[in-house]
């Protein structure tokens, strides 16, 4: 049986913005009074989910919005920096002729995201922007309501374990990508997701839920 929906996370899925939001970080850490990250401490950072990581740094949760906001605007102004993924269009373009629904359901503001993505957002019928990363699961059943699509058909593409854990709060499959900012260590914890060791993987998508695994290649 093949997915009806397929739902992506941007930052880290479909745009490679991690070494944007390195260059920045520090950066930000300084403006809300947080610790900075030193470049020996990434490596074992993203094997980590974002709790640990905040509980690492310093951050409280209740600063999360205002460091998104920060990190949007600062992303706006440098966004002709960062680039899709390469063959994301073409994996997008393949899925959509293929008649799965795209959706994206985002942390990031929606002027960065379809500006990131440009003309591949003819292939995305419904963007959700703007959540929090604790709070995608909502965003996930409002696009699901939308197309009424059944759960068992639905799967959500993302680069953190907080994806993970929102489209099992959705009641939804996942899929874990290798090329974002969770390595596979980070993904240890949920208790099933497909992965995804490479772009043309994705198309995958399209065929049968049997080709699906959560093990690396």
């Amino acid at each position: 049986m093949s997915y009806r929906l397929a739902i992506f996370d941007f930052d880290g899925t479909l745009a490679d913005s991690f070494p944007f939001f390195v260059s920045v970080f520090n950066q930000i850490a300084d403006k809300h009074a947080f610790n900075r990250i030193q470049p020996e401490e990434l490596d074992s950072l993203r094997k980590q989910g974002a709790r640990e990581i905040m509980s690492h740094i310093g951050m409280p949760r209740w600063k999360l919005p205002l460091v998104a906001r920060t990190f949007m605007g600062l992303m706006k102004k440098h966004r002709g920096s960062i680039q899709l993924f390469e063959d994301i269009a073409n994996t997008l373009s393949h899925l959509d002729e293929k008649g799965l629904i795209l959706a994206v359901v985002s942390s990031n503001s929606r002027e960065n995201v379809t500006q990131v993505l440009g003309s591949s957002c003819r292939h995305i019928q419904a963007f959700e922007c703007g959540a929090s990363i604790f709070g995608k699961a909502s965003r996930l059943r409002r696009v699901m309501r939308k197309f009424c699509v059944a759960k068992e058909e639905v799967i959500y593409i993302g680069d953190q374990p907080t994806d993970g854990e929102a489209a099992s709060t959705a009641g939804i499959a996942f899929g874990a990508v290798a090329w974002g900012y969770g390595t596979y260590e980070a993904f240890q914890n949920l208790q099933s997701h497909a992965w995804f060791a490479d772009v043309n993987e994705l198309r995958r998508l399209a065929g049968s839920h049997d080709h699906l695994d959560s093990s690396p290649s």
